[in-house]
C-alpha cells in the first residue's frame, strides 16, 4: 500500500508498518490531538521500536513514496 493509502487508517486508530524496515520496528501509530501541560499538543506519529519502546515518527521522502506499507493487525 501506498502513505495516501494508509494514512486514512492511521487518521481511523490503526497501526501500519513498511515491510521493507529490517525488523525491530514494529508499528508506526498516529496520537490525537492533546494537551500537555495546559497547551495543545498537535497531532504526530508515534513508532514502536522493539526493545526501545515508543518514540516520534517523522516520514521520509521514501517513507511517503514507498508502496510496501502494511496494517499491522
Amino acid at each position: 500500500m501506498t502513505f495516501e493509502e494508509v494514512l486514512p487508517r492511521l487518521k481511523a486508530g490503526e497501526k501500519v508498518i513498511r515491510s521493507g524496515w529490517p525488523g525491530a520496528e514494529l508499528y508506526v501509530k498516529l496520537v490525537d490531538k492533546t494537551t500537555f501541560e495546559g497547551e495543545d499538543l498537535n497531532p504526530y506519529f508515534l513508532i514502536n521500536v522493539r526493545g526501545e519502546g515508543y518514540t516520534m515518527f517523522t516520514p521520509t521522502v521514501c517513507d511517503l513514496l514507498a508502496d510496501d506499507w502494511e496494517i499491522v493487525e
